[in-house]
């Protein structure tokens, strides 16, 4: 009896076949889409955004996607790939052809994304004054959660963003996962745990988390949830920010958390290492390893809190 899941064969990342058209491409569409649902039913809902019309409604979208796109993109090449590469040929980040075929722009990061997103609303709130950046903020935050589940569901799809090994029943054979030789003795453990068949000498594609779909729930689902139905009501008469503040830190508490059962980038490591080394990075063996993602998941909640302080302080002034 096999204790692991094998990777569904019938999925692709095509779209279509000989099409450079991945499902994670048209998640982004889905996840666009939802957001501006749920952004339309918090207009309704909130007092701060309700003079915004359509055409003002469409005008934001164009700011955050656009600078999302844009931060996400430069965000992926200068914190996970060649950053000295990219500085001195910037124009590359952006060119979709590689050895003369085209592959589209498949490096996206989150936090760039989350960097260029507050940009391009800031710049909104520059030009339409009567609309504060924090309360555009607090609707799209709204809303982003729902759209990331699908981001997510979009990284399984293209089989890509695995986690770490694992014996967990439910664990996933990726095939476009690194394998290991047999030849190591932890190698041969899990493989026996695990029921998994293979000769002396064999490399094996050892199954893992399937984190994608973990974050796809976590950090989606069950955090919209919490921002519509228990923090949005809670804050309903509270000066805008605290929905902000409390997505900075909900994400990145749970996404810091979660980066434990994904393998870190290759090309990086990682970024603070005070417990035993882990070598290969598939494996787990301290919570004193911290990734590029819990990096930058410490700066969001950092931030998040900040913003909480400076809004509670503002309402108390404001009471007395």
């Amino acid at each position: 009896m096999y204790l692991y899941v094998s990777y569904p064969s019938f999925i692709k990342p095509w779209i279509f076949s000989g099409l450079p058209i991945r499902w994670y491409s048209l998640m982004y569409l889905v996840a666009f889409a939802l957001t501006y649902i749920v952004f339309k039913a918090y207009q309704r809902k909130e007092k701060p955004l309700r003079s915004l019309d359509e055409d003002l409604t469409a005008s934001l979208f164009y700011y955050a996607i656009g600078f999302l796109l844009l931060g996400a993109r430069v965000g992926s090449c200068l914190i996970y790939d060649d950053f000295a590469y990219y500085i001195t040929h910037p124009w590359m980040m952006f060119w979709p052809f590689s050895e003369g075929r085209f592959v589209g722009l498949p490096g996206m990061s989150y936090h760039g994304g989350v960097v260029g997103c507050a940009l391009g609303v800031f710049l909104f709130s520059r030009k339409y004054r009567q609309y504060s950046f924090l309360s555009l903020t607090d609707g799209l935050l709204c809303g982003i959660p729902l759209g990331f589940t699908f981001g997510r569901i979009g990284n399984f799809l293209n089989g890509e963003l695995w986690g770490r090994i694992s014996d967990k029943p439910w664990a996933m054979v990726f095939p476009g996962a690194p394998t290991f030789s047999t030849t190591k003795s932890w190698v041969r453990d899990m493989a026996d745990r695990i029921g998994m068949e293979y000769v002396a000498g064999d490399y094996l594609n050892l199954p893992r988390h399937p984190s994608q779909l973990y974050e796809a729930f976590f950090e989606g689902l069950f955090l919209f949830l919490i921002i519509w139905l228990v923090v949005r009501p809670l804050v309903r008469d509270r000066k805008p920010g605290f929905i902000t503040g409390f997505y900075l830190i909900g994400y990145g508490t749970v996404r810091f958390m979660l980066e434990y059962f994904r393998e870190p980038d290759s090309q990086i490591g990682f970024v603070i290492q005070l417990g035993e080394r882990s070598e290969p990075l598939a494996l787990f063996l301290s919570p004193w390893n911290f990734s590029m993602g819990q990096v930058l998941c410490a700066i969001m909640i950092i931030a998040g809190l900040f913003i909480l302080l400076l809004r509670s302080r503002s309402a108390k002034e404001s009471s007395k």
